[in-house]
């Protein structure tokens, strides 16, 4: 991912008004490994029940307002609908957002299961088990690895598309 701005990252959301953008806490974008994400995704430190994602669509940032149940109680064990990884499950939050435009202001949303912590990036990275790659050469490996990372790419922007239709 191309590293973002404050200001690109406050103007690209999609279903936020601009108080609720201008009012997100951003993460430390100077500490942010742009190269290992596919998608920046935070909780916001002060208003413990919005979350935000941003991810590149055809090179222009877009981002969403995400809104989740109590932290704690919002956290089950599942498979994160994004990066379905097998084995960080202990960890995984319904999130809920509006969608854009005129849908949105009828209050119509869409939700998903995603990483509480939106640690996606790092999880399809990570080595594949034995299970997943048996005794394949370091290409196999490779081979998965990629796999997961385009994977990720389709699910997280398919619900990104979803929020930003105008249906």
């Amino acid at each position: 991912m191309n590293p973002l701005t404050e200001k690109q990252i406050r103007s690209c959301f999609v279903n936020a008004s601009k108080r609720e953008a201008n009012d997100a806490t951003l993460p430390d974008l100077a500490q942010v490994r742009w190269d290992r994400l596919d998608y920046l995704g935070w909780r916001d430190r002060k208003a413990p029940l919005s979350s935000y994602v941003v991810m590149l669509i055809d090179d222009e940032p877009v981002g969403v307002l995400l809104r989740s149940n109590d932290a704690a109680r919002g956290r089950r064990k599942a498979v994160c609908a994004w990066c379905e990884d097998i084995v960080e499950t202990d960890d995984v939050t319904l999130y809920v957002a509006k969608r854009g435009g005129a849908a949105g202001r009828r209050g119509d949303t869409i939700g998903t299961l995603v990483c509480t912590e939106f640690a996606c990036s790092k999880n399809v990275r990570r080595i594949p088990t034995r299970a997943e790659a048996g005794d394949g050469a370091e290409g196999a490996r490779e081979q998965i690895i990629e796999r997961r990372i385009a994977g990720l790419r389709e699910r997280s922007t398919r619900f990104v598309e979803e929020i930003r239709s105008t249906r």
